[in-house]
């Protein structure tokens, strides 16, 4: 569990939340928020080693916007949501795509592809406030030096108060959750050897080295 976030019980993680990224993989435009969740034991913080699943051959990065849950209950309108939000950061979506693919076809849950061991690197929180625009948070990830993604959280097709709301019809939200809000377009491999690194406007940047 991270230190910066002892209490966190579950990580909301959202699909295809940005248009590009779903034309890159050939959905569909969601109607609805594409919702799967990652156990807390995912989280990995700034600097540690992700060691290549050994279950998977084509693993890719996905940077995402994360946002953490101060109270609990449920958000019903939109205008209230800022005030269940008590910190942001960027984190990283890991996933399997070789594997994810095949349990598509078949039309089996993503678990094994999105929930393994290490697949929710994370970055230092800074507490929100209302000066932070939500929905205007520049973000990037670059591998060995090299710019990959580049997104602005208002070119999402589910707002972060959107999704909350959406999260609320399901689930009581808790004090610790984390809602991994969906990934820009220019997802795509890493491999043994590379560096890995993401940054917003609010909070720098923080990397991993892809092991063995």
């Amino acid at each position: 569990m991270l230190k910066n976030n002892p209490n966190c019980a579950r990580i909301f993680c959202i699909g295809r939340n940005y248009v590009e990224h779903v034309q890159e993989l050939s959905n569909t435009v969601p109607t609805k928020p594409v919702i799967f969740i990652k156990p807390a034991t995912c989280l990995i913080g700034p600097g540690e080693k992700i060691h290549f699943p050994k279950h998977g051959k084509e693993l890719h990065h996905e940077v995402e916007i994360v946002v953490k849950i101060g109270s609990e209950g449920r958000v019903v309108r939109e205008e209230e949501a800022i005030s269940f939000v008590s910190a942001v950061t960027v984190g990283l979506d890991l996933t399997l795509r070789d594997v994810q693919a095949d349990l598509k076809k078949k039309g089996l849950p993503w678990e094994i592809a999105k929930a393994f061991e290490q697949s929710a690197p994370i970055g230092d929180f800074v507490p929100y406030d209302k000066s932070v625009e939500l929905n205007n948070i520049s973000f990037g990830c670059k591998v060995n030096g090299i710019e990959r993604q580049r997104g602005n959280s208002q070119d999402m097709i589910f707002s972060i108060p959107r999704l909350l709301v959406e999260l609320s019809k399901i689930w009581v939200l808790h004090e610790g959750d984390l809602i991994y809000t969906g990934t820009p377009s220019g997802v795509g491999p890493l491999e043994i050897g590379d560096t890995i690194e993401i940054e917003s406007d609010l909070n720098g940047s923080f990397s991993w080295s892809i092991v063995e």
